[in-house]
């Protein structure tokens, strides 16, 4: 007599769960929503997609969906547990992104847009899948916040600290320097803190690695927070090393400009090693067992088709009240030609061409070339519709005097009354003069002027927004004095910015 034999504990084995009914025709209703959203908001996407390409601190963009797919699938068991419960009334909460896209498009601030968008794509799952399976896919659905780039605006933040860095422990190594700004001077040579040498490229792969990570590895919402905690304080710290050991190797080889070669290549081994010790350093604090997951509790009830089609008619239209609203602005935010051309005085010894204006879809545009001694310059000047959004003349703006994928991007302000800034970049190298003038008088790209424009685009009123660039087309290139001769040109033109000014009244 044989004993029966005993079947192997199965305490750890997920139990099997049996997908509700009718979940397919849900998730092509939320597919079709989806993608009328992107139409919708195609704009906000082309512009994620172009910086993804231009700037290597986003070129991870193009990764972020997939995880998301991926980190998704890893949860299957227990998405499949959850039952679709539609929410249409959950919809509503797309009402303050839609507040919060029309604020960003007026003050014309792209990533506040694109995170509304985001959002808006949150609040859709939310509403069609329900509140209980909207929570079971938070992490694949919070990790899409990284398609937005974002972060740009810490470059300054980021530089002064590195340089504070550098400059106390050169100090506690008895190194003698100077500091100016972003050079620190040493005995043995000059080092600039760059825009590239921030850190931000590395801060913000390590916030979307530090993320991944702690959805893989821990369940714990502290454990999680904690890691991600250490991936935004960590490289900024590290990056600090790196730039003292780079200044510090300089003082030792006797010379900065042997210690500055290959230092990007350098940073990032010295990165990728700093990412090693984060993975290290979380690793005794994994949760990454096999979960148990409870299957749902009959009756397996097919969730309401309709109700899903209202929650994604509900939350479309309230999101496309924004771009509506917005294209209605726009829509009165017209420039007549002229009637008389403006003198737009160069210095007096060069030759001037006649100006010449054309009109386009919102703007009005004058040109004129100068020959000064052999080199050629030439003025853009840039009129916009009073109700024009702050959005399209920044846009104008940074796209004469940017090229794509530009680093180290440098302003110094010009002329008699800082009307002009000379902005420089490298890689590629270029240099160029522009001018803004909100309500008649000369501004920056700051927060009190976009708001000052988007209040005269609400409310039809002030004076034209103006735009000017100066731009040198013949005798010398932005790496070979270019910079100097454009620097020249302003000075000797003292009555350019007032004829400029003058054309935001111009009948």
């Amino acid at each position: 007599m044989t004993a029966p034999p005993i079947d192997p504990p199965q305490a750890d084995k997920p139990p099997t769960v049996s997908p509700q009914p009718g979940r397919t025709g849900v998730l092509a209703i939320l597919a079709a929503g989806l993608v009328l959203l992107l139409v919708l908001f195609h704009a906000e996407a082309v512009a994620a997609v172009r910086v993804w390409i231009e700037s290597t601190a986003y070129n991870h963009g193009f990764l972020v969906i997939p995880i998301a797919l991926w980190l998704a699938w890893d949860r299957r068991a227990r998405l499949a547990a959850c039952p679709i419960r539609p929410a249409p009334r959950l919809a509503l909460l797309a009402l303050p992104l839609l507040l919060m896209w029309l604020l960003a498009e007026r003050l014309g601030i792209m990533e506040g847009r694109q995170l509304a968008v985001i959002g808006f794509v949150e609040v859709l799952f939310l509403a069609v899948l329900g509140l209980r399976m909207a929570k079971a896919a938070a992490g694949p659905l919070l990790y899409l916040v990284f398609l937005v780039p974002f972060g740009a605006f810490l470059t300054t933040a980021l530089q002064d600290f590195t340089v504070g860095f550098v400059v106390r422990g050169l100090d506690l190594l008895g190194i003698p320097n100077f500091s100016n700004g972003y050079i620190i001077e040493i005995p043995e040579g000059v080092f600039f803190v760059a825009q590239a040498c921030a850190g931000l490229r590395f801060l913000i792969a390590s916030v979307a690695f530090g993320a991944l990570y702690a959805l893989m590895m821990y369940r714990s919402p502290w454990r999680r927070a904690g890691f991600l905690l250490a991936s935004i304080i960590v490289p900024i710290i590290a990056n600090g090393f790196r730039a003292l050991g780079i200044v510090a190797l300089g003082h030792i080889l006797g010379s900065a400009r042997a210690a500055a070669t290959d230092h990007v290549l350098y940073g990032w081994l010295f990165f990728s090693i700093v990412i090693l010790l984060l993975v290290v350093g979380g690793l005794p604090f994994r949760q990454d067992g096999t979960e148990r997951v409870a299957p749902m509790a009959p009756p397996f009830l097919a969730p309401a088709r309709g109700a899903a089609l209202g929650a994604v008619v509900l939350a479309l239209a309230i999101a496309a009240i924004g771009p509506t609203l917005a294209q209605f602005l726009d829509h009165g935010a017209t420039v007549a030609p002229l009637a008389q051309l403006p003198d737009l005085p160069g210095p007096s010894f060069c030759a001037a061409d006649t100006p010449v204006q054309a009109t386009h879809p919102g703007r009005l545009t004058l040109t004129r070339s100068y020959d000064c001694a052999g080199t050629r310059f030439a003025l853009r000047v840039d009129l916009f519709a009073p109700r024009s959004g702050p959005g399209r003349v920044l846009r104008r703006q940074r796209n004469a005097i940017l090229y794509p994928g530009a680093e180290d991007i440098e302003s110094h302000a010009l002329g008699h009354d800082g009307a002009f800034s000379l902005v420089t970049t490298s890689h590629p190298t270029s240099a160029t003069v522009s001018g803004l003038w909100i309500d008649g008088r000369a501004a920056s790209g700051a927060l009190r002027t976009r708001m000052l424009q988007a209040a005269n685009s609400l409310l039809g009123g002030g004076p034209r927004p103006v735009v000017a660039t100066l731009t040198i087309t013949q005798g010398a290139s932005p790496s070979d004095g270019g910079a100097a001769l454009l620097r020249g040109f302003i000075v000797q033109s003292p009555h350019l910015a007032a004829a400029i000014a003058g054309l935001s009244h111009a009948p």
